[in-house]
């Protein structure tokens, strides 16, 4: 079993930036992908940016050029540093971990909301 815990999550103006943490424990000897997921009442969730065991990263294009992906491999740690906010970027955040085998882990969500 593999645990994951976000953090980071608030209240900020448009323009501002936020850093959301997500630590993975447990059975993670073999983690593999890490990757940030949003989703917006009544809508369904959606991929924010994803980076694998090499380091390499993919975003939506919706986010791309303001938020980056990045993680710490030695504390089993994955970042997203969200720059240049937008109301629209307004969404509970989701971690997701996936190992080699292939099994796909996921926290419980920060919210995080873009409001003047």
């Amino acid at each position: 079993q593999v645990q994951v815990v976000e953090s980071g999550g608030g209240l900020v103006q448009p323009g501002g930036s936020l850093r959301l943490s997500c630590a993975a424990s447990g059975s993670i000897f073999r983690l593999n992908s890490m990757g940030w997921y949003r989703q917006a009442p009544g809508k369904q969730r959606e991929l924010v940016a994803t980076i694998t065991g090499g380091g390499t990263t993919n975003y939506a294009d919706s986010v791309k050029d303001r938020f980056t992906i990045s993680r710490d491999n030695a504390k089993n740690t994955v970042y997203l540093q969200m720059n240049s906010l937008k109301p629209e970027d307004t969404a509970v955040y989701y971690c997701n971990v996936v190992s080699v085998y292939g099994r796909s882990s996921w926290g419980q969500g920060t919210q995080v909301t873009v409001s003047s």
